[in-house]
C-alpha cells in the first residue's frame, strides 16, 4: 500500500507555498552535515532528515534493515533491499512526520539529531554509478538533429522507430548539481578545412535530460520484460548530459558520442521514487507506424507526466528561462529502455543510471538542446541582458527543473545547476 501518498495527508514540518517536497514527495539523497558527518538522508519543504539517526533511535522497528544501511555514502546498499522495503520505509517516514503524531513533533531531543536545514547541507552523490546508459529516445529531437544533419527526407534513421538507440556512457565523470565543470578540449574540424585542429570546444551545449536508477536485476543471461521492468526502477533524478557538439560532430562516426559527451554530466541530488510520480503516470506517445516488436510492447500508461524547464543564467545576470519541455513527450518508455537494454542478457546493477536522452517537445519552445534552440547557431537565443548565445560561454550556468503538478499537489526534483568553467591548459 503507498499510504505515503495520500493526498490529505499534512506533516508538521512546514513546507513552503509551491514546495517540491511535500510529504507525499519523500525522496532519498545523501548528505553530507555540518559536523562532517555522512548519512543518507530524506526532506520535507526545505528540512533535511537523517534517516541514520532515526534507524538509531528506533523509528524503524519492524522493518528489516541492516544496522548500518543508512551509515553508507551512497544509497547502493538500500537499493539492494528492493521496492518493497524501500516502500516500507516511505511510509514509515510518512507516519512519523504526519500532522498527528507527536512522537517525534514533541522530542526536541531526537528532533536536534534528526533534522536539519537543508541549506547548511552539502549534497553528494546519491548512489556510485557501476554503469551509465544514454538513450535517444526523443522523436523530436532526433528528428530535429536528422533535419541539421541529413535533410527532411532522412531526418530519422532506419532503426529509430523499431528500437530504443542508446550507448554506454561515461559513469566516472557524472557529478552532483553544484559542482562546476570545464570547457573540454579535443580535436574539431572547423567549416570548410581539411584537416582538423585541436583546442577548447567552440559548441559547448547542454542536453535537457530525465535518468532512472535501477534496482538490483536479474543473473547475466536473463531478460527483464515490459510487464516486469517497473520492479526494477527504484526512482528518477534529473540528468543535464553535457555535449561539446563539434569534438561530437568530427569524432562520432562511425561508433557515436565519445569525448564530445563523457567530459561529464550533472545530477540532480534527490532521488525520487517512482512510488512517489505513481499519481502521475499518463500515456506514452502511440507506436502504430510500425508497431515494436512484441519484446518491445507495453502497457499504455508507462510515462509520466514531469514538467521540465532550463534556465541559462550568464556570469553576474539574471536567470532566463529558455526551455520548457516535457518528460511525457518521450516516445520510447523507460520500461521499454530496460527491456531492450536486458533483451540480449545484460544484467543491471543497484544504482546502475539510464538517461533518457535530449527531451524535446513538439514546439521550439520544448527543444531541450542549444543545437534545437538556436538551430545549429543559425537563430542565436537573446538573453534578457541584450546578449547573444548559439551555444554556451564560459561563466554561464545550467539550471534545469523538473516537477509533476496536477494542479492539487506538487511532486519535484528541485534542480541540478553547474557553472561552465573556462577549459584547463
Amino acid at each position: 500500500m503507498l499510504t505515503a501518498n495520500d493526498p490529505s495527508r499534512k506533516s508538521w514540518i512546514e513546507v513552503p507555498t509551491g514546495s517540491d517536497f511535500p510529504i507525499q514527495n519523500l525522496p532519498f539523497g545523501v548528505f553530507l552535515a555540518n559536523d562532517d558527518h555522512v548519512s543518507i538522508g530524506s526532506r520535507i519543504g526545505n528540512t533535511a532528515i537523517d534517516l541514520a539517526a532515526l534507524h538509531q533511535l528506533g523509528y524503524f522497528e519492524g522493518i528489516i534493515l541492516p544496522e548500518d544501511v543508512f551509515l553508507q555514502d551512497t544509497l547502493n546498499d538500500f537499493i539492494t533491499l528492493g521496492k518493497p522495503t524501500i516502500r516500507q520505509v516511505r511510509n514509515r517516514l510518512a507516519e512519523i512526520f504526519d500532522v498527528n503524531n507527536d512522537q517525534l513533533q514533541s522530542n526536541a531531543d531526537q528532533r536536534e539529531v534528526v533534522l536539519f536545514p537543508v541549506e547548511e547541507l552539502q549534497m553528494l552523490m546519491p548512489v556510485f554509478i557501476q554503469d551509465y546508459t544514454d538513450f535517444y529516445s526523443s522523436r523530436e529531437h532526433a528528428t530535429n538533429v536528422g533535419i541539421m544533419f541529413r535533410g527532411k527526407e532522412n531526418a530519422l534513421m532506419p532503426n529509430w522507430l523499431h528500437l530504443p538507440v542508446g550507448y554506454h556512457g561515461r559513469s566516472s565523470s557524472i557529478i552532483v548539481s553544484g559542482e562546476n565543470i570545464h570547457r573540454p578540449m579535443g580535436q574539431m574540424l572547423p567549416p570548410g578545412a581539411e584537416a582538423p585542429v585541436f583546442g577548447p570546444s567552440k559548441a559547448m551545449d547542454f542536453e535537457l535530460e530525465m535518468g532512472f536508477i535501477t534496482t538490483d536485476g536479474k543473473p547475466l543471461g536473463d531478460r527483464i520484460s515490459t510487464g516486469e521492468a517497473e520492479d526494477y526502477l527504484f526512482g528518477m533524478v534529473i540528468f543535464n548530459d553535457w555535449s561539446a557538439r563539434d569534438l561530437q560532430r568530427w569524432e562520432y562516426v562511425p561508433l557515436g558520442p565519445f569525448l564530445g559527451k563523457n567530459f561529464g554530466s550533472s545530477i540532480s541530488p534527490w532521488v525520487v521514487t517512482f512510488d512517489a510520480l505513481e499519481p502521475y503516470r499518463t500515456a506514452r506517445p502511440k507506436q502504430e507506424e510500425p508497431k515494436p516488436l512484441p519484446y518491445l510492447e507495453c502497457a499504455p500508461n508507462t510515462s509520466y507526466d514531469i514538467q521540465l524547464e532550463v534556465y541559462l543564467q550568464p556570469e553576474g545576470g539574471e536567470e532566463n528561462l529558455i526551455s520548457e519541455s516535457n518528460h511525457k513527450y518521450l516516445y520510447w518508455t523507460m520500461v521499454q529502455q530496460l527491456a531492450h537494454h536486458t533483451v540480449n542478457g545484460c544484467n543491471i546493477n543497484a544504482g546502475d543510471l539510464m538517461a533518457s536522452g535530449t527531451i524535446s517537445g513538439p514546439e521550439p519552445k520544448n527543444y531541450g538542446s542549444m543545437l534545437e534552440l538556436s538551430w545549429k547557431g543559425d537563430k542565436p537565443l537573446k538573453l534578457s541582458d541584450g546578449s547573444e548565445r548559439k551555444y554556451l560561454l564560459d561563466g554561464d550556468t545550467v539550471i534545469m527543473k523538473a516537477f509533476c503538478d496536477n494542479g492539487t499537489q506538487r511532486i519535484g526534483f528541485g534542480e541540478v545547476r553547474s557553472k561552465i568553467l573556462p577549459a584547463k591548459a
